[in-house]
Protein backbone atom coordinates (compact mmCIF):
# COMPACT_ATOMS: atom_id res chain seq x y z
CA UNK A 1 0.00 0.00 0.00
CA UNK A 2 1.44 3.64 -0.98
CA UNK A 3 1.86 6.52 1.51
CA UNK A 4 -0.70 8.19 -0.24
CA UNK A 5 -3.63 4.92 -0.09
CA UNK A 6 -2.57 4.50 3.98
CA UNK A 7 -3.22 8.02 4.03
CA UNK A 8 -6.61 7.41 2.57
CA UNK A 9 -7.42 4.55 4.46
CA UNK A 10 -6.47 6.26 7.82
CA UNK A 11 -8.42 9.11 6.84
CA UNK A 12 -11.62 7.15 5.96
CA UNK A 13 -11.14 5.20 9.32
CA UNK A 14 -10.78 8.59 11.25
CA UNK A 15 -14.20 10.07 9.54
CA UNK A 16 -15.60 7.05 10.88
CA UNK A 17 -15.34 7.77 13.98
CA UNK A 18 -16.39 10.28 14.45
CA UNK A 19 -20.20 9.96 15.97
CA UNK A 20 -18.92 7.89 18.44
CA UNK A 21 -16.14 9.75 19.28
CA UNK A 22 -18.74 12.72 19.92
CA UNK A 23 -21.33 10.84 22.03
CA UNK A 24 -18.47 9.81 24.25
CA UNK A 25 -17.29 13.49 24.40
CA UNK A 26 -21.02 14.44 25.52
CA UNK A 27 -21.33 11.60 27.62
CA UNK A 28 -17.71 13.25 29.63
CA UNK A 29 -18.16 16.49 29.54
CA UNK A 30 -22.15 17.15 29.00
CA UNK A 31 -21.85 20.14 27.08
CA UNK A 32 -22.07 20.03 22.85
CA UNK A 33 -19.78 22.56 22.22
CA UNK A 34 -17.23 21.30 24.59
CA UNK A 35 -17.64 17.76 23.33
CA UNK A 36 -16.68 19.39 19.88
CA UNK A 37 -13.96 20.71 21.18
CA UNK A 38 -12.47 18.15 22.89
CA UNK A 39 -13.16 16.27 19.70
CA UNK A 40 -11.73 18.38 17.49
CA UNK A 41 -8.95 18.14 19.89
CA UNK A 42 -8.65 14.17 19.73
CA UNK A 43 -8.63 13.80 15.88
CA UNK A 44 -6.18 16.22 15.63
CA UNK A 45 -4.02 14.33 18.01
CA UNK A 46 -4.90 11.35 16.24
CA UNK A 47 -3.94 12.81 12.85
CA UNK A 48 -0.69 13.77 13.99
CA UNK A 49 0.10 10.45 15.48
CA UNK A 50 -1.25 8.22 12.50
CA UNK A 51 2.18 6.60 12.18
CA UNK A 52 1.67 5.33 16.43
CA UNK A 53 -1.73 3.65 14.76
CA UNK A 54 -1.65 -0.55 13.73
CA UNK A 55 -3.90 -0.56 10.75
CA UNK A 56 -5.83 -3.83 11.30
CA UNK A 57 -6.58 -2.65 14.91
CA UNK A 58 -9.54 -0.65 16.23
CA UNK A 59 -9.16 3.14 15.16
CA UNK A 60 -12.41 3.06 17.32
CA UNK A 61 -10.83 1.92 20.49
CA UNK A 62 -7.75 4.01 19.57
CA UNK A 63 -9.44 7.75 19.39
CA UNK A 64 -11.11 6.78 22.65
CA UNK A 65 -7.94 6.43 24.55
CA UNK A 66 -6.68 9.87 22.87
CA UNK A 67 -10.31 11.60 23.59
CA UNK A 68 -10.07 10.15 27.17
CA UNK A 69 -6.65 11.68 27.83
CA UNK A 70 -7.54 14.91 26.20
CA UNK A 71 -10.82 14.79 28.46
CA UNK A 72 -8.75 14.25 31.64
CA UNK A 73 -6.13 16.83 30.63
CA UNK A 74 -8.40 19.19 30.53
CA UNK A 75 -10.44 18.04 33.62
CA UNK A 76 -7.23 18.32 35.56
CA UNK A 77 -7.03 22.41 34.28
CA UNK A 78 -11.02 22.07 35.00
CA UNK A 79 -11.92 23.35 31.70
CA UNK A 80 -14.72 20.76 31.76
CA UNK A 81 -17.80 20.23 33.66
CA UNK A 82 -20.09 17.16 33.48
CA UNK A 83 -23.72 18.55 31.93
CA UNK A 84 -26.73 16.73 30.83
CA UNK A 85 -26.48 15.37 28.04
CA UNK A 86 -29.57 13.62 26.83
CA UNK A 87 -28.72 10.90 24.56
CA UNK A 88 -26.41 9.27 26.54
CA UNK A 89 -28.55 9.43 29.30
CA UNK A 90 -31.37 8.05 27.33
CA UNK A 91 -29.20 4.78 26.44
CA UNK A 92 -27.69 4.45 29.48
CA UNK A 93 -30.76 4.38 31.67
CA UNK A 94 -34.32 2.73 31.72
CA UNK A 95 -36.35 3.40 34.40
CA UNK A 96 -37.23 -0.25 36.00
CA UNK A 97 -40.49 -1.93 34.54
CA UNK A 98 -42.58 -1.10 38.05
CA UNK A 99 -41.17 2.28 39.00
CA UNK A 100 -43.88 4.75 40.07
CA UNK A 101 -44.59 7.89 38.48
CA UNK A 102 -42.07 9.59 36.10
CA UNK A 103 -38.89 9.95 35.44
CA UNK A 104 -37.05 12.96 33.86
CA UNK A 105 -34.11 12.75 32.05
CA UNK A 106 -32.77 15.31 33.70
CA UNK A 107 -33.16 13.19 36.97
CA UNK A 108 -31.56 10.68 35.74
CA UNK A 109 -28.93 13.26 34.48
CA UNK A 110 -28.10 14.51 37.95
CA UNK A 111 -27.94 10.98 39.55
CA UNK A 112 -25.63 10.12 37.48
CA UNK A 113 -22.92 13.04 37.69
CA UNK A 114 -23.28 11.85 41.75
CA UNK A 115 -21.30 8.99 40.37
CA UNK A 116 -17.53 9.26 41.07
CA UNK A 117 -15.57 9.69 37.68
CA UNK A 118 -14.23 6.72 36.87
CA UNK A 119 -17.78 4.94 37.28
CA UNK A 120 -19.66 7.24 35.17
CA UNK A 121 -16.91 6.67 32.39
CA UNK A 122 -17.30 3.29 32.83
CA UNK A 123 -20.53 3.13 32.58
CA UNK A 124 -20.81 5.49 29.64
CA UNK A 125 -18.52 3.31 27.63
CA UNK A 126 -20.21 -0.10 28.24
CA UNK A 127 -23.59 1.22 28.14
CA UNK A 128 -23.72 4.40 25.57
CA UNK A 129 -20.54 3.49 23.85
CA UNK A 130 -20.97 -0.10 22.65
CA UNK A 131 -17.63 -1.53 24.31
CA UNK A 132 -16.74 -4.65 25.64
CA UNK A 133 -15.46 -5.23 28.88
CA UNK A 134 -12.17 -5.45 27.59
CA UNK A 135 -12.29 -2.90 24.98
CA UNK A 136 -13.31 -0.69 27.90
CA UNK A 137 -10.54 -1.69 30.25
CA UNK A 138 -7.99 -1.06 27.82
CA UNK A 139 -9.20 2.27 27.02
CA UNK A 140 -9.14 3.17 30.73
CA UNK A 141 -6.05 1.81 31.28
CA UNK A 142 -7.24 -0.72 33.79
CA UNK A 143 -7.79 -4.34 34.20
CA UNK A 144 -11.34 -5.84 32.82
CA UNK A 145 -12.16 -6.76 36.49
CA UNK A 146 -12.07 -2.96 37.62
CA UNK A 147 -14.52 -2.29 34.36
CA UNK A 148 -16.75 -4.72 35.54
CA UNK A 149 -16.89 -3.48 39.07
CA UNK A 150 -16.99 -0.11 38.13
CA UNK A 151 -19.65 -0.52 35.74
CA UNK A 152 -22.03 -2.63 38.55
CA UNK A 153 -20.96 -0.46 41.43
CA UNK A 154 -22.82 2.65 39.13
CA UNK A 155 -25.13 0.61 38.09
CA UNK A 156 -25.84 -0.57 41.79
CA UNK A 157 -26.02 3.06 42.82
CA UNK A 158 -28.37 4.58 40.61
CA UNK A 159 -30.77 1.45 41.03
CA UNK A 160 -30.39 2.39 44.66
CA UNK A 161 -31.59 6.07 43.76
CA UNK A 162 -34.48 5.23 41.68
CA UNK A 163 -35.61 2.59 44.25
CA UNK A 164 -35.05 4.95 47.21
CA UNK A 165 -35.88 8.11 44.95
CA UNK A 166 -33.31 9.34 46.42
CA UNK A 167 -32.50 12.03 43.56
CA UNK A 168 -30.87 14.94 43.76
CA UNK A 169 -33.32 17.99 43.32
CA UNK A 170 -33.68 20.06 40.95
CA UNK A 171 -32.03 23.67 40.98
CA UNK A 172 -34.32 26.23 41.64
CA UNK A 173 -31.86 28.54 39.54
CA UNK A 174 -33.19 27.02 36.16
CA UNK A 175 -36.62 27.73 37.55
CA UNK A 176 -36.00 31.03 38.36
CA UNK A 177 -34.49 32.07 34.84
CA UNK A 178 -37.17 30.28 32.91
CA UNK A 179 -39.75 32.38 34.99
CA UNK A 180 -37.63 35.80 34.72
CA UNK A 181 -37.14 34.77 30.54
CA UNK A 182 -40.91 34.07 30.17
CA UNK A 183 -42.03 36.89 32.18
CA UNK A 184 -39.71 39.21 29.83
CA UNK A 185 -41.44 37.18 26.85
CA UNK A 186 -44.65 38.29 27.83
CA UNK A 187 -43.77 41.40 28.62
CA UNK A 188 -42.89 42.12 24.78
CA UNK A 189 -45.64 40.22 23.35
CA UNK A 190 -47.77 42.45 25.35
CA UNK A 191 -47.78 45.55 23.37
CA UNK A 192 -47.70 43.56 19.90
CA UNK A 193 -51.20 41.73 21.12
CA UNK A 194 -52.90 45.18 22.09
CA UNK A 195 -51.94 46.77 19.61
CA UNK A 196 -53.31 44.57 17.37
CA UNK A 197 -56.86 43.79 18.89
Amino acid sequence: MSEAERQREFKRELTDVIPHLRAFARGLCGRPDLADDLVQEALMKAWAAQERFQPGTSMRAWTFVILRNAYLTDMRRNRFRADYDETVAERILTAPAGQEGPLHLSDMHRALLTLPPERREALLLVGAGGFSYEEAAEICGCAVGTIKSRVGRARAALNSMLDDGDIPQRSTDDAVAHNAIMGELDAMAEPQVNGNS
